[in-house]
């Protein structure tokens, strides 16, 4: 029993490890060699897992050489474009100028209904607002709406937002973050000086960030309001 449990907490470690050298791309963002690697590396880890007498090299070895594969392929991707496409294939347009074209729907089996709930995935009820419509090399859809049916900017009426850059946590589950500080300039006495406004200390909160414009958002661990 203890032989199993520690085969799978190093099988786990190794496919974690593995895993992340991958890069970071949720399951809908996979190409079609990274989903194969996946699945390969799940089962390979599995037999060791579980057959105390299969040596759990026999599982770590062919990750690790699915690991460098995917790797190589990864590099030959960036390196050659007519390897790109052989390996990933290339992003098809399903819907030209707001017209389906049936024949491309043929060729990636897509469906009318299928279609239409990959466009209410984003948010489109209509496929009469669609202009184009492109089935990535992922799987996933973009959609470009017909201009009167987009979405209004700041730009079509000739604004100019303020510049607002990203916010950043200061404390969380009241741990400072002395990196996030550093990089607004500002150091723990401003922080203190900060959070007392509020009737509290900074190890005090539950959450404090600063955001682009300069304002504070903080909240003490145990309140719901601010």
């Amino acid at each position: 029993m203890l032989i199993t449990f520690v085969r799978a907490v190093v099988l786990y470690i190794i496919v974690l490890v593995v895993m992340r050298l991958m890069g970071k791309r949720e399951i809908g963002q996979l190409q079609p060699f990274e989903l194969a690697i996946s699945i390969m590396i799940a089962d390979l880890a599995s037999i060791p897992m579980t057959e105390t007498g299969v040596p759990i090299t026999k599982g770590i070895i062919p990750i690790l050489g699915l690991l460098v594969m995917h790797l190589l392929i990864s590099v030959l991707n960036i390196k050659s474009v007519r390897a790109r496409e052989i390996v990933c294939g290339k992003p098809r347009i399903l819907i030209y100028r707001g017209k389906i074209d049936e024949k491309a729907l043929i060729k990636e089996r897509f469906t009318i209904n299928e279609l239409e709930e990959r466009l209410r995935i984003n948010n489109v009820s209509s496929i009469g607002d669609v202009e184009y419509a492109i089935l990535e090399t992922s799987g996933n859809i973009t959609v470009i709406q017909k201009p009167n049916k987009r979405t209004t900017i700041p730009e079509d009426f000739n604004i100019m937002p303020d510049y607002e850059g990203i916010p950043y946590d200061l404390v969380v589950d009241g741990k400072v973050m002395e990196e996030n500080l550093k990089k607004i300039g500002k150091n723990y006495i401003w922080l203190k000086n900060q959070v007392e406004k509020f009737g509290y200390k900074p190890e005090e909160a539950l959450i404090v960030t600063f955001d682009g414009k300069g304002q504070i958002f903080c909240q003490k661990k145990g309140e719901e309001d601010v």
